[in-house]
């Protein structure tokens, strides 16, 4: 997996990371009984997602690898 690049961008970190406060959020939110926080939390999360897309948008991801099959998925 380390030979392929994934996941290793801006765009990518970024994401990830505030989806994972947000998860914490979340997660102090359940154990403290408070459900409108839970939801909170789970904004966030969805939030990082949108924030990674749009950072893909603006060229801060990956560029989408086209055509460059190995030769074991070429015979499955």
């Amino acid at each position: 997996m380390s030979g392929t690049d994934h996941g290793h961008t801006p765009a990518a970190w970024t994401g990830v990371t505030i989806a994972f406060i947000g998860f914490c959020i979340s997660g102090a939110f359940v154990v403290m009984a408070k459900p409108a926080g839970f939801w909170a939390g789970m904004v966030v999360v969805a939030l990082g997602g949108v924030v990674g897309l749009i950072m893909r948008s603006m060229g801060m991801g990956q560029a989408p690898k086209r055509g460059t099959r190995t030769q074991t998925q070429a015979q499955s």
